[in-house]
């Protein structure tokens, strides 16, 4: 989320005090000027146009850039093009595929990065919670939507106000591009997402069961009181897409030996997963504490089986910038809203 505090802006006037004859000189030597040159800067820089120049050293790109910033690339473009004006040196080198910064460039983007660190730390520490405003981008795993999803929502309207969540439900997968390229600010997602621009917090973890419907003709179990592999493999059995971890384990565990080739159903919608699964479709591979209720209820059972299946594991994810204090400070509401609900 960008901030808006800026530098103020200096310009060279001539004092009251000076003769109209130094005055007249000064202004035919700034006339002369076709640019200002390094170290004879005509205003300081705003910290916004600080900020997207960083990010656009970060990245290398003005498109990512401009989807990190919430902005567009001309907009992008523009303020590139007025530092370097103003500085009077040019900054970034545009390259066909990447940006690449100048030596002043590199030496600008230390400067940079520090302004925008001491600038948000300034706001987290000293700014009240009601003056944070903006749209934060969270992409989410439908897992914790049908969880603890509500109860961080009001938190964090209580906190920051002014702060409005811009909801988007996916894939893990998806989201950790869409992290890196800077098109979601914050992810809770199935983690750790090992990237070294990407700061994780761990959330909860929740493991996954096979469930089906009591009335579901699987056969009888075995003299352990376990439901065989084979009669699983024999129903439909569905669960997360097929990039996903649990979608890859349970093809690989139901794959192990016998004649009988698993027919498995990949669905990007978990509540849709549990629809099917209350029609009779055949049987899911989901976390039990999505569908509290229906169990409560009897209709959905979870079958014993000797396949261990694993947990999924969630994190909060940010970028790595200078100016995360915010974002930080939502994925640890986030660790608190989680480690309640699993204290119940």
């Amino acid at each position: 989320m960008a901030s808006s505090h800026r530098f103020s802006r200096i310009r060279d006037q001539p004092e009251a005090s000076c003769k109209p004859r130094r005055t007249l000189t000064a202004a035919r030597i700034t006339a002369g000027m076709s640019a200002p040159q390094w170290g004879q800067v005509r205003m300081k820089p705003d910290l916004r146009s600080l900020e997207i120049f960083y990010w656009v050293a970060e990245f290398g790109s003005f498109r990512r850039a401009a989807a990190r910033l919430n902005t567009s690339q001309p907009a992008v473009s523009q303020r590139i093009a007025a530092l370097e004006a103003d500085f009077g040196t040019p900054l970034i080198v545009r390259g066909p595929r990447k940006a690449s910064l100048t030596p002043k460039g590199r030496e600008l983007r230390e400067f940079a990065e520090r302004f925008l660190r001491l600038s948000d730390e300034l706001a987290m520490a000293f700014a009240a919670p009601n003056s944070h405003s903006g749209v934060i981008r969270l992409g989410l795993a439908e897992t914790l939507v049908h969880t603890w999803l509500p109860v961080f929502i009001e938190r964090a309207h209580n906190l920051f106000p002014n702060v409005t969540l811009d909801i988007e439900v996916d894939v893990s997968s998806h989201m950790v591009p869409a992290l890196v390229d800077g098109q979601v600010d914050l992810a809770f997602l199935i983690g750790p997402v090992q990237r070294p621009s990407i700061l994780d917090f761990p959330l909860c973890s929740y493991p996954l069961a096979f469930v089906a419907r009591p009335d579901l003709p699987l056969g009888p179990p075995d003299a352990r009181g376990l439901i065989p592999r084979e009669a699983i493999a024999r129903t439909a059995v569905i669960t997360f897409p097929t990039e996903t971890m649990p979608y890859q384990t349970v093809r690989d565990l139901l794959g192990q030996g016998g004649d009988v080739r698993p027919r498995l159903y990949s669905n990007s919608s978990l509540s849709s997963i549990v629809r099917m699964t209350l029609d009779g479709i055949g049987v899911s591979v989901i976390p039990p504490a999505v569908i509290g209720p229906h169990l409560e209820k009897g209709e959905l059972v979870l079958l014993k089986t000797d396949m261990e299946l694993p947990r999924l594991s969630f994190v909060a994810a940010i970028q790595a910038g200078p100016d995360r204090a915010l974002l930080e400070a939502l994925a640890r509401l986030a660790q608190e809203v989680a480690a309640e609900q699993d204290l119940r």
